[in-house]
């Protein structure tokens, strides 16, 4: 499996950028995702997770249940805004003028009408960028130093070098596809830039990664949409020791610069296919299902501002693609009991149009009553409160899904048995290391807000300062009670 995103140089070309244009592309809802630093991506724990998307719920098939990035992840993990305008826009059968007029003449140059996609590799030839790829023993500083002397912005006005840059970010990144194409209605988007901000952004990426998920589940031989949202979110679910945490960077929204890939060979170097027997025996009681509870960052924008929509049905639109997010096969991300439910068949409730249009097609228009559905919030998951566990449901789900989780494969060759043991033990020294160094982040950080309540104690900060070392108290002894369970 190859992954179509170019994270390195779409993180370097923006650092690159001169300040006015990167507080530009901040303003639009992009300035947090694109503070993380690149991390690399882990393809056998990747493959091994897209195999199990079950595109008929519209959820991942887990040994302990179904699994589906929600918008709180996206929120806490990419500082992506998750609330705001739908992503629906145009879509026009030819966009030779609409190019020409917001990116600049020389992306025509030379091609026959009608336009509808625009080539990846011309926007960074455009800047001087073309064909920049990071050594295999080039460090991301050193990357960055060679982009910022290669960048060439010319004589464009700062609204066209800071479209040229979004394209390329939307079509290497946030909407990767398995093309090196990026079809010309993301461009549209760009057209009034000081109001781009508005827009769902983070919505609309979770929306694109759902709808390539299936084409993606065919063995085929790369993939579509953010995976390192993907990857992180599985590191925060169930981390199987791949992914550790950088020290000092605890308290930080977007979530994703806490992680890295774990470096123990022993780990990273296992093929796919040990990953998929390392998830089908993973324990169930480490799997976590509310990561964020306690998180001292709860008041940061994406976060607070998607808040109303974390416990929402909701249709996640991305121009032509509709796709379901339907929490009540998962209620356990939001804290709860999940109950024993019929599993729906949502394959057929959104829609993907990724092909091209012979007329214009207005996706608000044509679509107006899903544009409302999401305008008014969705529908709210129902609690069922009197529910002691969720052991029916686990019941119903082990008889519906037990050839998909290989239940009657669980004898072994010993050959594989002593490779799935070690890599189990491998897996156990990486998560405590890094829960060693979040303890150690974590107490430094919980020091610094007992210091600044103790200095504002006569203030109105005191409240503030108090609540933080009160959730920051929390996760500590959370954290201290998992190291002790896994010294034991």
């Amino acid at each position: 499996m190859r992954s179509r995103v170019i994270w390195d140089l779409c993180w370097a070309w923006y650092h690159a950028l001169p300040e006015a244009q990167q507080d530009q592309i901040a303003r639009m809802g992009f300035g947090h995702l694109l503070s993380i630093r690149p991390f690399h991506l882990d393809v056998p724990y990747l493959e091994a997770l897209r195999e199990r998307w079950e595109e008929d719920c519209k959820a991942f098939i887990m040994p302990w249940g179904h699994m589906i990035p929600t918008l709180e992840d996206v929120a806490y993990l990419t500082g992506l805004p998750v609330q705001g305008e739908p992503i629906v826009g145009l879509e026009r059968r030819d966009y030779y003028d609409d190019i020409v007029e917001l990116l600049g003449p020389e992306f025509v140059a030379g091609r026959r009408r009608p336009i509808r996609s625009i080539l990846l590799g011309s926007l960074s030839e455009a800047v001087g960028l073309r064909g920049r790829r990071r050594g295999p023993l080039e460090s991301l500083d050193e990357f960055y130093a060679g982009v910022r002397g290669a960048l060439d912005l010319g004589d464009r006005s700062e609204e066209c070098s800071v479209r040229i840059f979004v394209s390329y970010l939307f079509g290497r990144l946030l909407f990767a596809t398995q093309s090196s194409q990026m079809n010309c209605k993301f461009v549209l988007l760009l057209r009034d830039l000081a109001q781009a901000g508005r827009y769902a952004w983070g919505a609309a990426m979770l929306g694109h990664l759902f709808s390539l998920l299936p084409s993606s589940s065919q063995r085929s031989q790369s993939t579509g949409g953010f995976t390192p949202f993907l990857q992180i979110w599985g590191y925060t679910r169930f981390p199987m020791g791949r992914g550790t945490l950088v020290e000092g960077r605890q308290m930080m929204v977007p979530l994703m610069t806490r992680w890295a890939v774990a470096p123990d060979p022993r780990v990273t170097d296992r093929r796919a296919g040990d990953v998929r027997v390392a998830l089908d025996h993973y324990p169930h009681d480490q799997v976590v299902w509310t990561p964020y509870v306690g998180e001292a960052d709860a008041s940061h924008p994406a976060v607070a501002a998607g808040h109303p929509l974390f416990d929402r049905h909701l249709l996640l639109l991305c121009l032509g693609t509709c796709e379901v997010l339907y929490l009540e096969l998962v209620v356990r991300t939001l804290g709860w009991h999940q109950p024993a439910i019929e599993v729906p068949s949502l394959g057929r409730e959104g829609h993907s149009r990724r092909g091209f249009f012979a007329e214009d097609r207005d996706w608000g228009a044509d679509h107006g009553s899903t544009v409302a559905y999401w305008s008014e919030g969705g529908e709210q998951v129902v609690r069922v409160t009197d529910l002691q566990d969720s052991s029916a449901y686990m019941e119903d789900y082990q008889a519906r899904y037990a050839g998909r989780l290989r239940l009657d494969r669980r004898v072994m060759p010993e050959s594989q048995a002593i490779r799935l043991l070690e890599g189990r033990l491998a897996e156990q020294e990486v998560e405590l290391t890094r829960l060693r160094a979040e303890v150690r982040t974590l107490r430094g950080e919980l020091l610094r807000a007992q210091a600044s309540r103790d200095a504002g104690a006569s203030s109105s900060a005191q409240p503030a300062g108090g609540d933080l070392a009160v959730r920051l108290q929390r996760a500590l002894d959370r954290a201290e009670v998992r190291v002790r369970e896994l010294e034991e």
